[in-house]
């Protein structure tokens, strides 16, 4: 039997109130509830579970899209993972995320837009044109890859793009090899995956970065070798290298003899 509870002011609802007051101690609900809307307390969280509602993207693109760093990322991907609302897959190296097919997931992006319509108008009106110029990818119809073939598709779509940016990584690298750069670096200054960046490269250019830069380096300096009477330690620190001594070994490694004497031989 219901325990009535107690009200100072009889309001005409009593009845309904005492019933009120019975779910109201329910604590853990409520409890479970405030972590429901706590996850999404973060507005880069809420940004992006809102795009993962649109589309699938992979951590890099995040980044990238929201101008925030890929730990920044990773850490509200995490909370969002862990709260249940988003999910991810993996295609190679390469981790794809998206948002929930469930009931939840649903309904909180449903109330985000809502939210959107009456306190930002504004941003309203572009997610409205966003679903009529791309009504395939939006929220209504998500696309949510399953097979081998719809994977291979989406995977070119990234890839066109990515492309590009591992021939202006290359034209960085060969301009100026006086400078060095890590793989972290470049990863960063181009918004790329590290590991996406080092497979393209090598797919695209049939080496590892570090052993392609290598030849250009060598080349360039045999180059240098032959053409001009700068000193070994000006050449060395031409293509990259910290030393003399360095650039000697490297040299003489790659050509099997020493750069003295590659310029007797071959001096223009």
């Amino acid at each position: 039997m219901r325990k009535e509870i107690s009200l100072p002011h009889d309001h005409g609802h009593h009845q309904n109130l005492s019933l009120a007051g019975e779910i109201l101690q329910d604590m853990d609900s409520f409890r479970t509830i405030s972590e429901e809307f706590r996850t999404l307390g973060d507005p880069n969280r809420v940004r992006i579970f809102w795009l993962l509602c649109h589309y699938e993207e992979c951590g890099a693109n995040l980044a990238a899209l929201l101008k925030m760093s890929g730990p920044a990322v990773s850490h509200h991907l995490k909370c969002l993972k862990e709260a249940g609302l988003i999910g991810s897959r993996r295609v190679g190296r390469e981790v794809y995320y998206r948002t929930g097919e469930d009931s939840r997931s649903q309904l909180l992006h449903q109330m985000i837009e809502q939210v959107m319509e009456i306190t930002c108008p504004e941003l309203d009106q572009l997610t409205s044109k966003l679903d009529h110029a791309h009504p395939e990818d939006a929220c209504q119809n998500p696309v949510h890859p399953a097979d081998a073939c719809q994977e291979h598709a989406l995977r070119t779509v990234y890839q066109d793009d990515q492309l590009e940016t591992i021939h202006q990584i290359h034209d960085l690298l060969t301009v100026h090899m006086d400078q060095r750069w890590s793989v972290e670096t470049l990863a960063r200054m181009f918004l790329m995956n590290p590991t996406t960046l080092k497979d393209l490269f090598k797919k695209e250019y049939g080496n590892s970065i570090a052993a392609h830069i290598r030849e250009h380096r060598m080349e360039k300096a045999a180059e240098l070798l032959r053409t001009t009477d700068q000193s070994l330690g000006s050449i060395a620190g031409e293509v990259g290298y910290s030393s003399q001594s360095k650039f000697t070994a490297a040299f003489k490694e790659y050509y099997k003899v020493l750069p003295k004497d590659y310029r007797k031989k071959h001096r223009i």
